[in-house]
């Protein structure tokens, strides 16, 4: 239900233009208040933006997602976004000449037995295992202690050697960016709930088909236009200032206005220095200062049209880079290779060139192939993207002790690990509270 604002609507500050503002300001101003979003950059998206550098535009790192993104899909429905933006294509976790899960277009639990029975390169007391395993974690409602890591999981469920390599830990480290002996197998049981355990179609792999910021920013953006929100960028937000009972964000175009909320909806690195200086939110910000993070490394590598790889993404096992995408058969330029690098790890401390030589080398071994010298090289390193997914994490909640402050990013509470998801319900979750606060 869409409410217009009225005259005398609250009024809420977000601070910070990525996915989780953006799907908080979208919901609130759906919810009748009015809103203002202060994005410091020129581009919208947060750590998922388009980036325009060396005659390369692409985003700043690969991302994808999948059909249990609900509320991701149901945002992009509400400001416009058609399905076709994405190539849609059953879950299909592809490692040439050795290993082959393609989930089948069919109802759960179908559509894994059946890719199961397809797969290649796995025997069947591996097939079995597999099987095995998703049992098990239903035998416990998918609620596993909160101590315990994926490695500790995969061992508790006896899963063989080749599993580990190609399926299990791979999906780990994609999703939780945690390696899997440091990662929460609480939080992976609930990705796996949500899609492998799901169905076909909350498995099902979308590959955005434009870059990161038209998928979702730049849409809401106009339809915040459209509906009296007000959205800027290239103005950062310095200081949030009390004014009585309502606040002052210090680098507000507008210097009179005053709001009743206030969103932070930055990466938890730039809100603690924002609620630093109120004494409420002391535990609060020593609980962002104690959040670890883990990096993504994505090399773009643009060679001639003759380059394709034989799936719009394959995987590595063992190799530098975890995943390489052909962004030449999901609407980018032809030859376009973006290869993944997930967590930390030593490829950290090579050098830049020595790097793309290696993941160009890498490449050729998956291909089984000589290429040409790639036109153009591209590395982006978010040293930071997401926080450390690791066991018993302490997350905050989208309320903070000062009465009208508020949170928003993909670290605070909830199931899902740092994701384009759990962006989205942050902020979908932060309006709705605010929301309830302004009525109870």
């Amino acid at each position: 239900m869409f409410q217009r604002a009225g005259p005398n609507a609250p009024n809420v500050g977000i601070v910070g233009g990525g996915y989780a503002g953006l799907a908080c300001a979208v919901e609130l101003v759906r919810k009748g208040l009015r809103v203002a979003l202060f994005e410091s950059g020129r581009v919208l998206g947060g750590r998922a933006r388009i980036v325009e550098k060396d005659d390369f535009v692409v985003d700043n790192g690969q991302h994808l997602l999948l059909g249990a993104y609900a509320e991701t899909l149901r945002l992009l429905r509400i400001v416009g976004v058609k399905p076709s933006v994405f190539d849609a294509r059953p879950l299909d976790l592809y490692y040439p000449g050795e290993f082959r899960l393609r989930a089948a277009a069919l109802p759960a639990p179908l559509h894994l037995a059946v890719g199961l029975l397809r797969a290649e390169g796995m025997d069947w007391s591996e097939r079995r295992a597999c099987l095995r395993f998703i049992q098990h974690l239903k035998a416990q409602r998918f609620r596993l202690p909160v101590q315990l890591t994926v490695s500790q999981l995969l061992d508790n469920a006896a899963q063989p050697a080749r599993l580990r390599r190609f399926l299990w830990e791979p999906l780990c480290v994609a999703a939780l960016n945690t390696p899997a002996d440091e990662a929460s197998a609480r939080v992976f049981a609930t990705v796996l709930r949500d899609t492998l355990a799901a169905g076909a179609s909350a498995s099902e792999l979308l590959i955005p088909k434009v870059d990161l910021s038209e998928l979702f920013p730049v849409p809401a953006a106009r339809w915040l236009g459209r509906n009296r929100g007000q959205v800027y960028t290239t103005e950062a937000i310095s200081r949030i200032v009390p004014d009585g009972a309502r606040y002052q964000l210090e680098g507000d175009p507008v210097a009179a206005r005053r709001f009743d909320h206030v969103v932070v909806a930055t990466a938890p690195y730039h809100a603690a220095p924002l609620l630093a200086p109120f004494d409420a939110l002391a535990p609060l910000v020593d609980t962002l200062n104690a959040l670890r993070h883990e990096p993504i490394l994505t090399t773009y590598l643009q060679y001639d049209a003759s380059v394709r790889l034989p799936a719009p993404m394959i995987g590595h096992a063992g190799g530098l880079a975890e995943w390489y995408f052909d962004r030449g058969q999901t609407g980018g330029p032809a030859g376009l290779i973006a290869a993944v690098i997930s967590a930390t790890g030593p490829h950290l401390a090579l050098p830049r060139r020595e790097l793309e030589l290696a993941i160009h080398n890498a490449l050729e071994t998956v291909l089984d192939r000589r290429l040409p010298t790639p036109d153009g090289i591209l590395t982006i390193t978010e040293k930071r993207a997401t926080f450390a997914c690791r066991p018993g994490i302490k997350r905050p909640s989208v309320s903070t002790a000062q009465r009208g402050l508020w949170l928003a990013g993909d670290y605070v509470d909830g199931p899902y690990p740092a994701t384009l998801e759990g962006a989205v319900r942050a902020g979908t979750r932060c309006a709705a509270a605010i929301a309830q606060a302004t009525t109870g």
